[in-house]
């Protein structure tokens, strides 16, 4: 049985058709279908079944998919832990950041995390929550820091961080510049920059709906860099958590949202594997005393 094999039969479950299953995996539908061939008859038997609308699980395959699931996590989880071992004299740790998650609140913290820990490579990568928990599953993450918006479950385990509000950020000749409070009735006056990234986006409308409130963007960005120079550019205003602020920016000032008070939870999650290492119990706990 082959790696190969089982990665083969896998994305068939996923993806429910041989054709995307194939597209999936980068391989041409027959070599998929011989590589299914070949599994099932090493373990004995059919493992799906197949009709116009795509492939249904046997009971064996049924039986078998859990097992041979978690064979792959393991194996790919080995794999990485030993190409990562390999490659560097020092200790890595891989690092999955939120898109929206700023650097302000965190980067002190790593430089304190440095001084400490001299002979720890920290490696940040930036991308969607859902996609940085799949690389997590597979061991090519250590870590990953979000702001889900329901707590973590199994198998995650999590440490809560901190507590970040929301602000509308303006350009600092924009007239919000002399009101000491704003609210969502305010923002519906104004050039509304629409972050499509944001994890409280769907929230957000219910709350615009039950308000009456007509929260139009005629301007929308999924990077939060090009939201920044928008606001900077005075082209509008931007409702964001705060410490997506650069802590120094030139052009661009906030004030915290009122009416309603918006905020969201951020958490350090990682797994049950991962956890076992001292050096990223330690980096959590710096990370839960910012």
């Amino acid at each position: 049985m082959e790696m190969q094999q089982i990665r083969y039969f896998l994305a068939v479950c996923d993806q429910g058709t041989i054709t995307h299953a194939a597209q999936r995996t980068y391989v041409s539908q027959p070599s998929l279908t011989q590589a299914i061939k070949k599994l099932e008859d090493e373990i004995g038997g059919a493992l799906f079944t197949r009709t116009h609308a795509g492939c249904q699980l046997t009971p064996l395959g049924r039986m078998v998919e859990p097992k041979l699931r978690k064979t792959y996590k393991d194996l790919q989880a080995t794999k990485a832990e030993a190409i990562r071992f390999t490659r560097f004299n020092t200790i890595p740790l891989r690092i999955g950041l939120m898109t929206t998650i700023g650097a302000q609140r965190l980067c002190p913290c790593l430089a304190e995390y440095q001084q400490d820990f001299p002979n720890i490579e920290l490696e940040l990568i930036i991308d969607s929550e859902a996609d940085l928990l799949k690389q997590l599953d597979s061991g090519m993450l250590d870590l990953v820091i979000s702001a889900p918006t329901q707590t973590p479950a199994l198998p995650y385990q999590s440490t809560w961080l901190y507590e970040e509000r929301y602000v509308i950020a303006f350009n600092t000749a924009h007239r919000f510049n002399q009101l000491q409070k704003i609210d969502l009735k305010a923002i519906q006056s104004v050039p509304y920059l629409d972050r499509l990234n944001c994890e409280l986006r769907e929230d957000l409308k219910g709350i615009c709906q039950n308000q009456e409130i007509n929260l139009y963007a005629a301007y929308r960005s999924n990077s939060e860099e090009w939201i920044l120079r928008m606001v900077k550019a005075g082209i509008g205003v931007a409702l964001m958590p705060e410490y997506t602020l650069p802590k120094d920016a030139s052009d661009i000032n906030y004030r915290y949202l009122v009416d309603p008070e918006i905020s969201r939870q951020v958490y350090a999650i990682y797994s049950h594997q991962t956890s076992a290492k001292s050096e990223l119990l330690a980096l959590i706990d710096n990370l839960s005393r910012i």
